[in-house]
């Protein structure tokens, strides 16, 4: 609202302060610099990816163990894996994930497999070890395993069959294992 026109008020002129003399108004503080809260947010990401990083390699770690691990769950689950393992794959490190610490009772069943090698050299045939069905005897921590093994080669095209029954001794022990082998007259 204007002071009326006949008011002394309105014939003074308006002073202003030159503006080498104004007061600065004074200043709001800066705001806080960014760097701090960009280095706390790349800090907490950092710290949160490694959780995630951590997390991942333990459950790959324990994957891995469980479906690398051999089964030996059952004692005719682990005399079959033992089978495949030691007379058709002759893998010795993996038939002695299957094996009791002491296997000096194998050595009928390494005697088969070291025969079976030498008459392939000897004769130049391959031997196929195949079994038929399992039968087992649970008697505490001991089970005994029974089965056919099926031992076939070729000689001039003809098939050769041989029929061997042996007999496997397992106990429990950090799951089953391999103690003895022997074949049944």
């Amino acid at each position: 609202m204007h002071p009326p026109t006949d008011s002394q008020v309105s014939r003074v002129p308006t002073q202003r302060t030159p503006p080498e003399h104004a007061e600065t108004p004074p200043v709001a503080p800066a705001p806080a610099p960014r760097r701090r809260r960009l280095g706390l947010v790349l800090a907490v990401v950092g710290g949160a990816l490694a959780l995630v990083c951590l997390a991942g390699a333990a459950i790959a770690y324990v994957a891995y163990d469980r479906f690398t691990a051999p089964d030996r769950s059952a004692p005719d689950v682990l005399v079959d894996n033992y089978l495949r393992a030691f007379l058709v794959d002759e893998n010795d490190v993996l038939a002695g994930e299957f094996e009791c610490a002491d296997a000096a009772g194998l050595a009928p069943l390494r005697q088969l497999r070291a025969d079976l090698t030498a008459r392939e050299k000897q004769f130049q045939i391959t031997f196929v070890v195949k079994w038929g069905p399992l039968d087992m005897r649970v008697q505490g921590e001991r089970a005994d395993v029974s089965v056919q093994l099926v031992i076939s080669y070729l000689v001039d095209n003809l098939s050769q069959t041989e029929h061997q029954r042996w007999r496997f001794g397992v106990v429990q022990d950090d799951g089953w294992r391999v103690c003895t082998a022997d074949p049944v007259s």
